[in-house]
């Protein structure tokens, strides 16, 4: 049976108090929106339809950025007015297969496990429609489920709808269901809206199938955490650290070992060998890949970056999107933007600065240093202060330095400009064309004079 996935998220979430759309807030650096799509997709579905609303095109704006082959299966569709969850469910009907079966999900609960939505779908095997329920010990502010004495599911009662005795009910509704697209045919138009928000609620159609004998089973997962929703900022930051601690626990599984895993944060995914060591407060983002015996220190922020085994990579370095292989040594203080290779056993100290760059064997830059669009050998020692003058106002030009070149500290270097392999140069200097030479001494520093008989200027006091 074919799978469509419809994704509520029309909501304009007032009490997030931000002009941004609430499903556009951001878990671990995703939107939450992206994290229900993904999980969706883990599911095969043939279609997902993503039903919005307020600030649509800004939504819109985002999904296009999801790859193409999540965008095949995605369409959109559009609630003009947000009258309920019945409601938007039908703003999709037009684009649902059919004899397909229908899993209807929330773009604000990020972190809702593949697994209980599988459970989901297999009820259908046995029910015409199945829900996605869990018990609380303060169930205040859900819709209760309501059961007859052979415990079947007769109705859902929402939190201002309930009575008295229902409301002393655990068991409540996560709003997530999956029914028979038969089923849901059948039994959306006679929804209403007789209720005290006057809204058309998707949970009505639990009353609707059971009057027509239609079967509704429930799926009770007992792990609330990743079901809850995101209404405010308050539970966002619940839930971006509940995703963190989940990441945090799947790692430290695989065999990392963290300072603090309660300090950790990864906006991405990452990839681990053996022994690996990271401190605290250390974010990971995009794709990171760690070798054996790594070690990163804390308040590294590192983006989009392989890193070989046995380096180390000293407290408070950010990197991006550049290649160390082993053996490398990096900060503390320490950034790399984009576009670097450092070959085995290469150091780039503290307040160093790499971009575009590609860092011979053995090479060392130990501080106070601006290497950019520079191609440098291998065993090249480059002294503190060192700059490459790389851009000239409109373009950027190459440094290339030989193997065991050695610069002096306080160097320019502008570019274009090639050292040959060997040559020394003497610190102070400021290089404006090639040096050829190998082997040679390059040097360009002003002579010093000593002036007698100066008086230094002086405030009166």
């Amino acid at each position: 049976m074919a799978l469509n996935v419809v994704i509520l998220a029309a909501g304009k979430g007032t009490r997030m108090y931000s002009k941004m759309p609430k499903v556009l807030h951001e878990v671990a650096g995703t939107p939450m929106l992206f994290h229900v799509i993904n999980t969706a997709m883990s599911l095969d579905p043939s279609k997902i339809i993503v039903v919005l609303g307020h600030e649509s095109q800004l939504v819109q704006q985002r999904l296009s950025e999801l790859d193409g082959y999540i965008a095949d299966k995605l369409c959109v569709v559009l609630q003009h007015e947000q009258k309920g969850t019945a409601h938007a469910v039908k703003c999709a009907m037009d684009k649902l297969e059919d004899k397909a079966d229908i899993l209807v999900l929330y773009g604000d609960t990020p972190l809702t496990p593949a697994d209980a939505l599988k459970q989901l779908i297999d009820k259908l095997d046995r029910a015409d429609m199945s829900l996605l329920s869990t018990t609380l010990s303060n169930p205040f502010g859900y819709g209760r489920i309501i059961r007859n004495e052979s415990g079947d599911i007769i109705k859902i009662v929402e939190q201002k709808d309930a009575s008295a005795e229902q409301a002393l009910i655990n068991e409540v509704n996560t709003g997530m269901i999956c029914i028979k697209k038969e089923a849901l045919d059948s039994a959306i138009d006679k929804i209403d809206n007789n209720n005290a928000q006057n809204e058309y609620y998707l949970t009505d159609l639990v009353g609707v199938l059971r009057s027509d004998a239609k079967k509704v089973e429930a799926v009770v997962y007992d792990n609330y955490e990743l079901l809850q929703g995101v209404n405010n900022k308050l539970q966002l930051s619940v839930i971006e650290r509940l995703y963190q601690k989940q990441k945090a626990c799947e790692l430290m599984l695989e065999g990392v070992t963290f300072a603090d895993p309660e300090r950790f944060d990864l906006r991405g995914t990452l990839k681990c060998g053996t022994d690996c060591f990271i401190d605290t407060n250390v974010i990971i983002e995009g794709d990171v890949i760690l070798g054996d015996n790594v070690t990163i220190g804390t308040g590294c922020v590192i983006k989009d970056c392989t890193i070989g085994d046995n380096s180390v990579i000293s407290p408070y370095s950010v990197l991006e999107k550049s290649i160390m292989k082993k053996h490398n040594t990096i900060g503390p203080f320490s950034r790399l933007r984009p576009g670097n290779v450092l070959e085995d056993e290469v150091h780039v100290g503290n307040f160093v600065e790499v971009k575009n760059s590609t860092l011979g064997y053995g090479t060392k830059s130990g501080h106070l240093s601006y290497l950019g669009d520079s191609q440098i050998g291998r065993d090249v020692n480059i002294g503190a202060g060192t700059i490459t003058c790389n851009y000239d106002g409109a373009f950027k030009h190459k440094t290339v330095l030989g193997d065991d070149v050695f610069v002096g500290s306080d160097t320019q270097l502008v570019a274009p400009v090639s050292v040959a392999k060997g040559v020394t140069i003497g610190a102070g200097s400021t290089v404006t064309s090639d040096v050829t030479l190998e082997n040679s001494l390059y040097i360009s520093r002003v002579k010093g004079r000593v002036l007698t008989g100066y008086v230094r200027p002086r405030k009166n006091k």
